[in-house]
């Protein structure tokens, strides 16, 4: 997230006022000088933590275009407020927080499920939703804490910085990149992933090919695959076909559009161009595709649970290849994912903001974190529940459960499509949220120059495209990113500014200084184990 100008009051001149040390013009214009005393005038009728008088917003210049985002959610454009409170009801506020938060992590929650056994892998998603529910309201409550400062324009990474200075603001940033950046790949991996299919299957569609992946898998129209039984042994882009052409086309083709070889590479000739533009405005227009296919996906589980019925084996007295463990020590890998599935920390008060009854915001809030986890818990354990085992096992549980699905399989084709276009609407405005935040620290321009942002973007598209070729297991990168960048801003700064406002004000009890220490430990724990397991 980045801030309006209205964050920095009662400081502002205008960027195109601002020249080089060299040339002859003034540095700031009679204009902005004009505007600068406005601005003064007002902060000096009053107190600082009285409103009453404080500049009002059409003494100030437009405010820059303000967008939010939540890793692997959506990024979107945020309207401004200029009568002090949103225009939004409370209905609005929970769904634009459900749709922010929901997004490609839903993909990993069946694996995460497999990984942490059923039982302790829906306690797990019950735990983690409350605690970073609880986090989340420190976060928005961590503004009303500082006395004799008016608050209302910041957002939580000027609140780590009025508590810890520049070292606050430092690490809030480089925390945010890593989020922002673990995104980035993880949206790199899932669109090599989904375009390599939805070509598969277009062209296969077009030649009229009938392809049979050499892999295990059901019989029957609603087939269920095991990708990594084959993995150690078979190239990963080979298939067996019954063809009525020659084969040569085909090898062809299966030798240029190969998953981690070719598709990652021709993916830049895409999105690179438009990771350059200056503004993303044009694709924010697009955030309705992130709903529309959360919505899909849904129901998409709902019809293969459907037709696949409950494929489940709690017997603990005889021994079954298709036991379902209740508990796996690997459950770590489960909270990592959920660390991020569950973050929206960073943004929540400007989402909050913008709603009209303010007096509602702890309700709506945990209305919709209500809403988040009752849906990964359906897909996750639908999923997870429905797998047909026998004849497979729940280990063939992908990182991503449409990777379980044939490339042929039509409901699965129409996901990838959705995911895909979503993915490739919302790249460019993560693109662009990670350059104003880096650029604009170190050069105090957003687009210094076409030079330092093609540098930029060249750095986050090739750690895109090598994790895509190397190591393309999203839920592995997910858990890490989530458990690195939750240990600030889920875990660390939100207990600790909590504790620390409450020692100032001579109110901190032992209670209270135990149980977030505790969630502290959590948070390092989290992070640790991610390395571990």
């Amino acid at each position: 997230l980045f801030f309006s100008p209205l964050s920095f009051r009662p400081f502002h001149v205008e960027p195109t006022n601002i020249v080089g040390v060299n040339d002859d013009m003034q540095r700031v214009t009679d204009e902005a000088s004009a505007m600068n005393k406005r601005i003064h005038y007002y902060s000096r009728l009053t107190s600082p933590a009285d409103r009453a008088l404080i500049a009002p917003d059409h003494v100030l210049p437009a405010p820059d275009e303000i967008y939010v985002y939540s890793p692997l959610g959506t990024a979107f454009k945020v309207d401004t407020c200029t009568d002090g409170y949103g225009k939004n009801s409370s209905l609005v506020t929970i769904f634009m927080i459900w749709n922010t938060m929901m997004g490609t992590s839903i993909l990993s929650i069946p694996w995460g499920i497999k990984q942490a056994g059923f039982t302790s892998g829906i306690i797990l998603i019950l735990l983690m939703g409350i605690l970073t529910l609880y986090c989340c309201y420190r976060v928005v409550k961590s503004r009303q804490m500082i006395p004799l400062i008016d608050t209302s324009n910041w957002e939580f990474p000027d609140v780590c910085k009025y508590y810890f200075g520049s070292f606050g603001q430092w690490s809030s940033l480089l925390f945010s990149m890593i989020s922002l950046v673990g995104a980035m790949v993880v949206y790199w991996v899932l669109m090599s992933n989904f375009l390599f299919n939805t070509g598969k299957f277009i062209y296969n569609f077009v030649h009229d090919i009938n392809v049979t992946d050499i892999v295990p898998g059901t019989n029957g129209s609603n087939k269920v695959i095991c990708p990594s039984a084959a993995s150690g042994h078979l190239p990963q882009n080979k298939s067996v076909e019954f063809s009525l052409g020659n084969s040569t086309g085909f090898e062809l083709f299966e030798e240029w559009w190969n998953k981690s070889q070719t598709v990652p590479f021709y993916l830049i000739a895409v999105l690179l161009p438009v990771l350059n533009l200056k503004s993303p405005s044009f694709f924010a227009k697009f955030n309705v595709l992130g709903t529309v296919s959360v919505v899909y996906l849904v129901f998409l589980v709902t019809v293969k649970a459907a037709h696949l019925g409950i494929h489940i084996e709690f017997n603990w007295l005889t021994e079954n290849e298709f036991f379902v463990p209740e508990f796996r020590i690997l459950f770590p890998q489960l909270t990592g994912v959920l660390t991020l599935a569950f973050f929206i920390h960073n943004c929540v008060i400007t989402l909050l903001q913008n709603n009209r009854n303010q007096e509602n915001n702890v309700r709506d809030l945990s209305i919709a974190y209500f809403l988040v986890g009752l849906t990964y818990l359906y897909v996750g354990v639908i999923i997870f529940a429905s797998f047909p085992s026998p004849p497979l096992s729940k280990e063939c549980i992908e990182q991503n459960f449409l990777d379980n699905f044939p490339s042929d399989d039509i409901m699965s084709f129409v996901a990838r499509i959705f995911l895909l276009f979503q993915m490739m609407t919302v790249y460019p405005l993560l693109g662009y949220l990670a350059r104003v935040q880096l650029l604009k620290q170190f050069f105090g321009n957003a687009y210094p120059s076409l030079f330092h942002v093609l540098a930029l973007n060249l750095a986050i598209v090739g750690a895109g495209v090598a994790m895509a070729r190397f190591y393309p297991n999203i839920g592995g990168i997910i858990r890490y990113s989530g458990a690195t960048c939750g240990l600030a801003f889920v875990f660390v700064y939100p207990s600790l500014i909590y504790m620390i406002s409450l020692h100032r004000a001579g109110q901190l009890t032992w209670p209270t200084l135990i149980i977030h220490v505790f969630i502290i430990l959590l948070g390092l724990a989290n992070l640790i184990a991610q390395f571990l397991l």
